[in-house]
């Protein structure tokens, strides 16, 4: 559904580790083994990580009822594959890979019991959605590549079939999204009925061509493109309706996911995955609690110092309201995201002494999805692939994005939130790609909230406003371990969760509904962000006060992000071993 999501499902992948003794190799024979096989089964995941130079790009997964059955029964072939393993006899390095690969394994067979398949469609992905994207994404260098964009989208039809076996599969279990969430799709569904091949999502891809390849070639596939459009768009249409009349109508009325049949099971499963954590939900629950009232206290001293004389009320209202705080050309937020991008990057070495290769840059989100996207998200970038990293900005409604935001979003986004630690992950050469490729939740997202704070210091937060809007940010996803506890385990309704959101962030009102539904169809995900951030600070100040005047932060971020994406546990071993070995030089 989602680019994080889709990354989680597929962790019992790898490519490459260098073998150090028999039995190093032998595990190394076995997860190369796995990582083809789930290559070959989830081409669109093939194409991310532009596997063999896209030798599935011509391919969608076999997402039907006896091809998710098949996936399943795959998964357990290679996890009893893993029994042949001693791991008494690996290597250090070895011993971790191992770890981590069987700990995903097992996360994801325990899953099984949890049908989400039943839910391909939400208001942030689905056919309507993901099938553009990947098409979008696509590499478009060669002639090669054209053949296996035509080949992709003359099978869109039978994708969506598919996927409507399992809707209506769905709707008779009882296990479908909120109907509240999905009352933006079936205009999503519409924005791909554009006849003109040239404007179309669906065929954006073939707007361009590069120079060598021939006009016999480019007329060839244009001619099929535009045999087929039709028929893909009367499909769609199809699924349109059945959506709109059927589908929706029929949804559940519940939020919670504890609601689902064995949900409060599912929820707690969430949140393990998510967190990497092993906290209750009321654990959870009072940390946001705690966190929310922390952050409040700093944002009135920062209120006091602005001379603000109303309440805090009024000021979020303020900051909600006042034409100031608001372009009105889409233009301009764009050049404003890319002004500040380029100020950050100038002082990143402030706080690295490494910085990754590849590059990034910054683009709206697409027309088709913007009403009901997030404000931001992040697109990893392949070197191999040709691809930049890419800094995705909603700018649909630009009465609800402020300027205030906007320093914010970027550290977290870009440079050094998710760019810079997704990148250097990727450019790792000594660890395998299910490690290099894969990640978790918790670490990729409190990364990304971790990195917010360090705007202090490289001085992005010298307007208080600006500094404001960092709180605001911490403070958004403090609320999110309240509200996602309290929608999804402790019964609170759509509505108490939007008024606690509105009753501590001046995010405008769309936004916290935009918000608020997100965590209701993605639960737990949600509570990655500020249980991560937490335990990088939280390790951090360790390391300071052991380590005293050795204490470099430079090298704490080196050494945090330099094994990749970790469980926090994990993450925690590897920085307490950095500074035990820093306290004997």
């Amino acid at each position: 559904m989602k680019y994080l999501i889709l990354m989680v499902f597929l962790l019992n992948s790898c490519a490459h580790m260098g073998g150090k003794n028999a039995e190093d190799e032998k595990f190394k024979a076995i997860y190369e083994k796995h990582w083809a096989q789930n290559m070959e089964r989830y081409p669109e995941w093939s194409t991310w990580v532009n596997w063999k130079d896209g030798i599935y790009n011509d391919r969608w997964s076999d997402n039907s009822k006896a091809g998710i059955e098949k996936n399943k029964q795959v998964v357990l072939e290679q996890r009893a594959e893993l029994d042949a393993i001693d791991r008494d006899d690996l290597s250090d390095e070895g011993k971790l890979n191992f770890d981590l690969y069987k700990e995903r394994m097992d996360y994801q067979i325990e899953g099984f019991q949890f049908p989400d398949e039943y839910m391909p469609i939400t208001q942030l992905g689905g056919m309507q959605q993901s099938i553009p994207q990947l098409l979008n994404r696509m590499p478009k260098r060669h002639l090669r590549d054209y053949n296996n964009l035509l080949s992709r989208f003359k099978k869109i039809p039978s994708v969506i079939d598919h996927s409507v076996v399992l809707l209506k599969e769905g709707l008779q279990k009882g296990i479908t999204p909120p109907k509240v969430t999905l009352r933006d799709v079936p205009n999503q569904f519409k924005s791909l009925f554009v006849r003109d091949y040239k404007k179309n999502p669906l065929t954006q891809a073939f707007t361009r061509f590069p120079k060598d390849i021939s006009e016999s070639d480019k007329k060839r596939i244009l001619l099929e493109v535009k045999e087929h459009l039709p028929k893909i768009i009367n499909k769609y249409k199809e699924v349109h309706k059945f959506v709109k009349n059927e589908y929706i109508p029929n949804c559940r009325e519940n939020i919670g996911q504890s609601t689902l049949p064995n949900g409060l099971a599912w929820y707690n499963y969430s949140i393990k995955g998510h967190t990497t954590l092993d906290k209750s939900a009321e654990e959870i629950h009072q940390v946001g609690m705690s966190e929310v009232k922390r952050i409040k206290k700093e944002m009135d001293a920062l209120i006091k110092k602005v001379n603000y004389k109303g309440s805090f009320k009024s000021f979020l209202n303020y900051l909600r309201t006042d034409k100031r705080f608001y372009f009105t050309k889409k233009e301009d937020l764009l050049k404003t995201y890319r002004d500040i991008s380029k100020r950050a990057d100038a002082e990143l070495l402030k706080v690295f002494n490494f910085l990754p290769r590849t590059p990034y840059g910054i683009e709206p989100t697409p027309a088709y999805m913007e009403k009901s996207a997030p404000t931001a998200y992040y697109h990893g970038g392949n070197i191999s692939a040709g691809k930049a990293g890419m800094f995705m900005a909603n700018t649909y409604d630009l009465k609800s994005r402020p300027k205030w935001e906007m320093v914010a979003l970027t550290l977290h986004e870009a440079m050094p939130g998710h760019h810079l630690q997704i990148s250097l992950a990727q450019e790792i050469e000594d660890i395998p790609d299910f490690r290099r490729r894969g990640g978790y939740t918790a670490f990729i997202e409190g990364w990304g909230l971790y990195a917010e704070s360090l705007g202090e210091e490289m001085g992005m937060y010298e307007d208080p406003y600006d500094k404001f809007g960092q709180l605001t940010y911490e403070m958004w996803r403090a609320i999110r371990l309240v509200v996602d506890t309290g929608m999804h385990a402790k019964g609170w309704s759509r509505q108490k969760a939007i008024n606690f959101f509105k009753s501590y962030a001046p995010k405008t009102l769309h936004d916290i509904t935009v918000e608020v539904d997100r965590y209701i169809v993605w639960p737990g995900q949600a509570l990655s962000y500020k249980l991560g951030e937490l335990k990088f600070k939280e390790l951090r100040q360790k390391a300071k006060k052991r380590l005293g005047q050795k204490f470099d932060l430079r090298e704490y971020h080196r050494q945090a992000l330099r094994h990749g994406a970790l469980p926090l546990n994990i993450l925690e071993k590897k920085i307490d071993q950095w500074v035990d070995k820093e306290l004997k030089l």
